[in-house]
C-alpha cells in the first residue's frame, strides 16, 4: 500500500512515536510511507523514509487552505492509498486530501482524551475508521457521539519492546549516572514527559521533599523539554525546587536520545499526570523493569495492574505520592516483583508488532 501519514506537531511525544514507529513499522514491511509534516519538524530525526517521501506543508490549522491543496496534489501525484492523521487540527485537511477520486481511505488515530467540536463530526464521517490508543479514548468517542460506534477501532498503543528490554549486556548504571554528576549508588526516582502542567510535575517536586526527608542518598531526574512559547513552565519548577531547597537532589535533564537506559536505571518511575489516555512512557519503564507508580488517570489503570505491577495513587494527593515512593525504595524485593511482573506484561500487551498488525488489517479490510 500506498500510505500517507500527517502530523503538524511542533513538538516530540507520544502522539509522535506513536506516528515514528508506525511509519517505520509500515516501511520495513515494504509499504511505501510517505509523511506530510510541518517545516523543522521534530519527527523527521526519527523516520526512517527518504527525503522524496516527507512533504513539508505550513498545516497551521483546521482551515489552512494552502496547506489542504498541497496535500490533496500531493496524494494524487502519488496515488495514495491511505491517509492517515494524528492531530484535531490535521483531520479536516486530510479529509479534503482523500476526497478524490478514486478515493484513498482517510483513517484519523485519536490519541488524546480532549474534547472534539462539531466541525470534528462534520470531517470525521468521512473516515474510514477513528482509531483509539486506549479504551478510555474509545469510551470518549463513543460518549460525544462524533461518529458512529461502528467506525470506532481499538488499537491500544504498541512500544517497541527489544529497544527496552534489549541491550542489557551494554547498560553500565554507574558511568550513566555519573553523565549527569548523579552519584553512582544513589537511589534513582523519574519521570518522563514534556514539561506541561497538566504532567503535574510540580506534584512530583512537593512529593520528592516527603521523600527526601524518609530516605538517605535518593536523586530525582525529570526529563522533557519546555514545550510553551516562553519557558514560563521550566522557570516554574526551578523556583519550586529552589524554594523547597531540592536543588541537589531534583535534576532537569532535558531531553533524553537514550530514554531506555534511563528508565532501566530508575529505580522507581513516577507519572504524576492530571490526565493520559494512556501512558506510553509508563509503558515503556514497564517494559524495562522499572517499579511504577503512577496517578489514577483513565489511562495508567489500562497499563498498571494495581499492586501486582506497580502502584497507583490519587491524582493530586501528593501525600499518597510519597508514601507509594517511599514503599518501594524501601523494599527492594517488592520493587523487583514489580518489575518483573511489569515486564511480562509489557511484552504480552504493548508489542509494536501486534499494534501495526492490527492498524495494517484496518487498512485494509475498511
Amino acid at each position: 500500500m500506498r500510505i500517507l501519514q500527517i502530523s503538524s506537531a511542533s513538538s516530540f511525544g507520544g502522539g509522535e512515536r506513536y506516528m515514528v514507529d508506525l511509519c517505520n513499522s509500515l516501511s520495513a514491511r515494504g509499504h511505501e510511507v510517505f509523511a506530510a509534516l510541518r517545516p523543522r519538524s521534530p519527527l523527521v530525526n526519527f523516520l526512517n523514509l527518504s527525503a522524496a517521501n516527507i512533504k513539508t506543508l505550513p498545516l497551521r490549522n483546521a482551515l489552512d487552505a494552502q496547506s489542504a491543496h498541497g496535500l490533496a496534489r500531493f496524494v494524487k501525484e502519488n496515488q495514495i492509498d491511505i491517509v492517515h492523521a494524528h492531530m484535531a487540527r490535521d483531520y479536516s485537511l486530510a479529509a479534503y486530501a482523500a476526497r478524490l477520486k478514486p478515493r484513498p481511505k482517510f483513517f484519523v488515530t485519536r490519541h488524546v482524551l480532549f474534547q472534539l467540536n462539531g466541525i470534528h463530526r462534520r470531517t470525521l464521517a468521512k473516515a474510514n475508521r477513528v482509531i483509539a490508543v486506549s479504551e478510555a479514548v474509545a469510551r470518549q468517542l463513543k460518549s460525544q457521539r462524533i461518529v458512529p460506534d461502528e467506525k470506532i477501532a481499538l488499537v491500544p498503543n504498541g512500544i517497541d519492546i527489544e529497544r527496552f528490554t534489549g541491550g542489557l549486556e551494554r547498560f553500565d548504571r554507574a558511568a550513566l549516572l555519573s553523565s549527569k554528576q548523579l552519584p553512582p549508588d544513589c537511589l534513582l526516582v523519574g519521570s518522563i514527559g514534556e514539561l506541561r502542567r497538566l504532567k503535574r510535575h510540580d506534584d512530583l517536586i512537593r512529593a520528592a521533599s516527603l521523600i527526601d526527608r524518609q530516605i538517605k542518598n535518593v536523586h530525582f531526574v525529570i526529563a522533557g523539554v519546555d514545550t510553551s512559547a516562553d519557558g514560563a513552565t521550566q522557570k516554574e519548577l526551578s523556583d519550586l525546587v529552589q524554594s523547597l531547597n531540592l536543588k541537589e537532589q531534583v535534576h532537569f535533564v532535558g531531553w533524553l536520545d537514550n530514554a531506555e537506559h534511563w528508565l532501566r536505571a530508575m529505580d522507581v518511575f513516577v507519572s504524576a499526570s492530571e490526565t493520559e489516555s494512556f501512558g506510553l512512557s509508563i509503558a515503556e519503564a514497564m517494559a524495562c523493569g522499572t517499579a511504577v507508580v503512577a496517578t489514577r488517570t483513565a489511562g495508567a489503570q489500562e497499563v498498571v495492574a494495581d499492586k501486582v505491577s506497580g502502584l497507583l495513587v490519587p491524582i493530586g494527593d501528593i501525600d499518597r505520592l510519597a508514601e507509594a515512593v517511599v514503599t518501594l525504595l524501601k523494599d527492594e524485593k517488592l520493587r523487583s516483583s514489580f518489575g518483573e511482573r511489569a515486564t511480562q506484561e509489557a511484552e504480552t500487551r504493548f508489542s509494536l508488532d501486534r499494534m501495526v498488525n492490527e492498524i495494517e488489517k484496518i487498512y485494509r479490510e475498511s
